[in-house]
């Protein structure tokens, strides 16, 4: 199945590069590694990736910003963004910028071949159309308190805990036992997920 399958990481760290390099040619991918966006780009000319592992950022040039135009192409190659660190507010503007996912370093590698996997056998079976992909989980926003949905309203306004608590004044220990409930009531695995079920639905 990923014999043909090109996938291209983007990432100024040779050492991040090398490591899933390796992983996904074990996998039986065929790869490509770029260290800056120059040869992203170079790449998309000589051959349409089907995966773009990109970080957020590209040693002085934005992650984040190569996202959005390799989106305004509309190819429909999926794009997984590389973080350095959890930062809600990055995570946020990935996802509405179209993201697949959240890859965060350091790299769990089973969960990053198993979200990839994930989304090439969902392209597969639903091309293009991305309405509904997360119908069962969205049925579960009825189940949130109102407490909930603030605190969920909060979080994909990209607020940390320690800002949605100052919000509602409650403490930031407090807004992660919401988020937790949250997230398990939307079937959400990470908040990467979360972002994708409410903005998709």
């Amino acid at each position: 199945m990923n014999r043909d399958r090109l996938l291209h990481i983007v990432d100024a760290d040779a050492r991040s590069c090398e490591r899933l390099n390796m992983l996904f040619r074990l996998e039986g991918f065929q790869t490509a590694i770029s260290f800056d966006l120059a040869g992203l780009y170079a790449g998309f000319d000589r051959r349409r990736p089907d995966v773009v592992l990109l970080n957020m950022q590209v040693g002085e040039e934005s992650g984040l910003e190569a996202l959005k135009q390799i989106k305004a192409m509309r190819t429909g190659t999926p794009v997984f963004m590389i973080a350095e660190s959890p930062q809600v507010a990055l995570v946020v503007e990935a996802m509405r910028a179209g993201a697949a996912d959240i890859i965060n370093k350091p790299f769990d590698e089973e969960g990053v071949l198993r979200a990839v996997r994930e989304e090439l056998r969902r392209d597969i079976h639903m091309g293009v159309v991305a309405s509904g992909r997360r119908s069962i989980e969205v049925r579960g926003f009825s189940q949130l308190t109102p407490r909930e949905r603030e605190v969920l309203q909060l979080i994909t306004n990209g607020q940390s805990n320690k800002e949605a608590g100052r919000q509602l004044g409650i403490s930031p220990r407090t807004i992660e036992v919401h988020r937790a409930r949250v997230m398990e009531k939307l079937g959400a695995r990470n908040t990467a997920d979360l972002m994708r079920i409410v903005l998709t639905s």
